[in-house]
């Protein structure tokens, strides 16, 4: 019999919303798994078993609040929380309460949501790590920066989670974790109470098991119905290797032929898509664009906490101050050119298919691996989810990452969700240990 804790968001709050089950059954089979396995895992930073309760019993004490009524979530340590410390994954910020929700969290609770607990983030959404293990094999990272979401929502300790992107922070622990991680069209959802880094490109997500229990919460939240009828056709997709293909480890390779080849056998119209000369550019500009905005961002923390940051992330900030407003412009130029020609890059396809990692995740928790496949993507603000492909030779999933046109979210989650149907069962992929 399936646990409470492994049902799918959208399955779990129907039952929340007729009382089939409460949100106190809901929040205490969330928080057993999360007994029996965070010392494994270390997705959360801040979890209150005891206010998870008080809430739950709030929540079933009145009426349906709204769509995601008694649904548990977990947030990012990132992302203020007016009832929980927000410590942005950084030593120089210990047991700091913000005076407000973030928007989106706030948004959440408005809806019904129950705010479970803070994943782990790694030092202000950057590269340096937190304590997070992959939950398909320990000895991985689980990605980064969104590591503690992905593996919570990995190891069925809660359905949904909040992430971020900047670079490939949803995406990539997403397909490293083996679950769905949906980076909607930039500025879906308010950035409001986020830390900034880079304030263009960042972007607030999800981490779930489907393309649409990732979609059922950014369209609650955003007042958008993202969930379309089942698709009428079979979709029209753009098969992209992107400029750094040369990065795609074998198993990368694999994945994106085996899903091609499974779309197009069951009725996808499959073409390859080669991407026009000046997107070769997008990569660099990428990083001078975070780089350069990051160096601002974080002045106040430069400024005074400096000391007290971890030397990768000295190392990070001592690079982007390199980065002058003149190179910084030119980035955004090449970006809004390149975001101008998407029209003709995608043609008639409904989504582009392109490589979310360049492999299965790395051993060790020293780093969180390479967001190279979604830089590009990131700066030109598209809609993009990972969805679970296949494995790599050491037993780790493999995603694929679906881009869709900015602003039809809509078609993406369909396409997507399509695919992951067609697709061989992500359970190919080893269960948690």
């Amino acid at each position: 019999m399936q646990k409470l804790n492994e049902l799918g968001a959208r399955e779990a709050a129907q039952r929340l919303a007729s009382r089939d089950i409460t949100a106190e059954q809901m929040a205490r089979t969330c928080l057993e798994r999360i007994e029996a396995r965070e010392s494994t895992v270390g997705a959360w930073i801040h979890l209150d078993p005891a206010a998870v309760l008080a809430q739950a019993k709030q929540l079933d004490a009145g009426p349906v609040r709204g769509p995601l009524h008694g649904l548990p979530i977990g947030v990012k340590d990132i992302i203020d929380t007016i009832d929980m410390p927000t410590c942005y994954g950084s030593a120089v910020y210990p047991g700091h309460r913000p005076a407000a929700d973030a928007a989106g969290v706030a948004l959440a609770r408005a809806a019904g949501a129950l705010i479970l607990g803070k994943t782990v983030s790694t030092e202000f959404a950057w590269f340096h790590p937190g304590k997070t293990a992959n939950p398909r094999d320990p000895r991985c990272t689980p990605g980064g920066s969104s590591s503690g979401s992905a593996a919570a929502v990995a190891d069925s300790m809660v359905p949904l989670a909040f992430g971020t992107q900047t670079a490939g922070s949803i995406v990539r622990p997403a397909s490293y974790c083996g679950i769905v991680g949906y980076k909607p069209t930039y500025a879906t959802l308010p950035r409001a109470g986020i830390k900034p880094l880079a304030e263009s490109l960042d972007t607030l997500g999800v981490m779930a098991r489907s393309p649409g229990d990732a979609a059922f919460l950014v369209g609650a939240l955003s007042g958008r119905d993202l969930l379309r009828e089942p698709l009428e056709r079979a979709p029209r997709i753009a098969l992209c290797r992107t400029h750094e293909w040369a990065a795609a480890q074998p198993e990368t390779i694999a994945a994106l032929d085996h899903a091609a080849k499974t779309a197009s056998r069951t009725g996808a119209h499959v073409h390859d898509l080669a991407l026009p000369k000046p997107f070769s550019g997008l990569l660099q500009a990428q990083i001078d664009l975070m780089n350069h905005e990051s160096w601002r961002s974080l002045a106040s923390d430069r400024l005074h906490k400096f000391s007290g940051l971890s030397d990768t992330l000295k190392k990070l900030l001592d690079a982007a101050g390199k980065v002058d407003a003149a190179r910084y412009d030119e980035a955004r130029a090449l970006a809004a050119t390149c975001r101008a020609m998407l029209g003709d890059v995608f043609g008639d396809a409904d989504v582009i298919l392109a490589p979310s990692a360049p492999g299965e995740a790395p051993r060790g928790l020293a780093a969180t691996g390479d967001p190279i496949f979604c830089r590009s993507w990131t700066l030109l603000g598209v809609p993009a989810m990972n969805i679970p492909c296949s494995q790599g030779p050491n037993g780790l999933p493999v995603g694929v990452q679906v881009i869709g046109r900015i602003g039809d979210d809509s078609l993406l989650v369909a396409v997507a969700e399509w695919l992951q149907q067609k697709l061989q069962e992500p359970a190919r992929c080893p269960p948690p240990l």
